[in-house]
């Protein structure tokens, strides 16, 4: 709106009822009709409007696969990609153990680890880690899994049982790959239960996709660099987050992650929209927040006058 660009919305064929709202908030508060259209559509009729030329920007926030796909039919045409993310943390021995583990246990677990930027990997020095472990299962197992309308449910249901299903595979062939449950990894029905997994490998599915749900492994590190490679080690590179007092090692976090924004000393899931947001490697690439997205939907022009 603040860009002067008409706008068509078109969203997730499984949530389309808060975008219908957004539309007739908008339209109620006066804006111009057409400026905004929501568009209730099959992912496949999606493709079609895109490839329609007077469509000049695409803003995607979806999956990997999808952004990248589109992308590929963007031509000359301006894109912005949010999409997939495995967020790491790293917790050194210096932090505030106690405050991390509850910081970690919110990121990891709200909205039921449906957030691109949840919490999915924690790595602990190896000094600190059964205490970080121990206050952070705490946390875990306090949680209580239910119906959301209920004020007592901390987890409630996915998005749909499918997607429970597809991540409790993926912590069943992590098990069947040497790692260990230490809370939780049961499903019923598409509630999944806050699942903490420890002994994992790089390779997992666990560790190196988006598993998008409340799932999280938890893994010692013994010096802050193979932390750092750790981290890197992913293909997305969305957000981090940092625990340490040690500003130096904030700094060192901040120059070597692959990553687009690295929270120190809380959660990668952090973000306000006056943030540039955004990421690199297969999370995309563009920034997202005011100041940010009207950049990106406008074109920067130049006047020279010699007078």
């Amino acid at each position: 709106m603040a860009s002067g660009n008409p706008m068509l919305l078109k969203p997730s064929p499984k949530t389309p009822l808060t975008a219908l709202i957004l539309g007739e908030i908008v339209a109620g508060a006066g804006w111009p009709a057409g400026g905004l259209n929501v568009i209730n559509c099959t992912n496949e009729q999606a493709g079609r409007i895109w490839k329609d030329e007077r469509v000049r920007k695409l803003t995607f926030t979806g999956s990997a696969k999808a952004g990248w796909a589109l992308k590929a039919l963007a031509a000359e045409r301006k894109v912005t990609l949010e999409l997939g993310g495995n967020a790491a943390v790293i917790v050194h021995g210096d932090a505030d153990i106690e405050f991390a583990a509850k910081r970690c246990a919110l990121g990891a677990f709200s909205n039921a680890g449906q957030v691109c930027i949840s919490v999915q990997r924690i790595y602990v020095e190896k000094r600190v880690f059964e205490e970080f472990r121990d206050r952070f299962l705490s946390e875990c197992k306090a949680l209580k899994t239910g119906d959301p309308l209920d004020e007592m449910t901390d987890i409630g249901p996915m998005i749909d049982e499918a997607a429970a299903k597809r991540a409790e595979e993926w912590v069943i062939e992590a098990v069947a790959g040497g790692a260990r449950i230490i809370s939780g990894g049961r499903r019923k029905g598409n509630v999944m239960e806050p699942t903490v997994l420890t002994g994992t490998r790089p390779s997992m599915k666990v560790c190196s996709e988006e598993v998008f749900a409340p799932v999280v492994s938890l893994e010692p590190y013994s010096v802050f660099d193979e932390a750092i490679g750790d981290v890197n080690r992913g293909r997305y590179g969305l957000q981090a987050g940092v625990f340490t007092r040690d500003m130096g090692r904030v700094f060192e976090a901040f120059e070597t992650l692959e990553v687009g924004g690295v929270i120190a000393n809380d959660l990668p899931t952090y973000r306000v929209d006056n943030m540039p947001y955004g990421g690199v490697k297969m999370s995309g690439f563009g920034r997202e927040g005011v100041r940010y997205a009207i950049e990106e939907m406008t074109e920067p022009r130049l006047l020279a006058v010699n007078y």
